[in-house]
């Protein structure tokens, strides 16, 4: 958790051996290391005869996130992993949480919203569609027109739009 102190130990197999350790930091565990220097946050202490073998990181932030390596006599130890969290307050969480709960059921609803929607509306259009197709009761289309035939016997007949024999009335006057 920030604003905590974390110390990693750095053993090694010869620890009757006097020996100094250096601490290096990695942001994951196949990247660049980097030195660090302590002072400041990061204390380090002597353990029995082994110079530097305890890293402590006080105040913990967020970027002290990493992999902490220790190095005794060119020899890089495996790795501690330290991960940081911020501390959580539950009712913030709980209200979160609950907020989006919310917002899903309401997505859930508009959706079903819409989609009821367009299926009103394709079934309104498919009765509109059936109304207008709809065979006509009686065919009125050439009442009232005179078809003038060509005397000369040609193959073609001219249909005149206006020509009406005489006395006829056209249905729609």
């Amino acid at each position: 958790m920030t604003n905590r102190k974390v110390g990693i130990y750095c053993m090694s197999s010869k620890q009757h051996l006097p020996s100094n350790v250096t601490w290096y930091k990695a942001p994951k565990f196949n990247s660049e290391k980097s030195l660090i220097h302590p002072g400041g946050r990061f204390v380090v202490r002597k353990k029995q005869i082994t110079e530097n073998a305890i890293l402590i990181l006080n105040d913990l932030w967020i970027e002290d996130q990493g992999v902490y390596f220790c190095k005794i006599d060119d020899v890089f130890g495996p790795g501690t992993d330290v991960r940081v969290t911020r501390p959580v307050d539950e009712t913030k969480v709980l209200y979160r949480s609950q907020m989006k709960d919310a917002l899903i059921i309401l997505q859930g609803m508009l959706l079903a919203l819409i989609i009821a929607a367009f299926g009103f509306r394709k079934k309104t259009l498919s009765e509109k569609e059936e109304s207008i197709y709809e065979e006509p009761e009686d065919d009125h289309i050439y009442e009232g027109l005179a078809i003038e035939t060509c005397e000369d016997g040609d193959l073609y007949e001219e249909i005149s739009a206006y020509a009406q024999p005489e006395g006829a009335e056209a249905p729609w006057e």
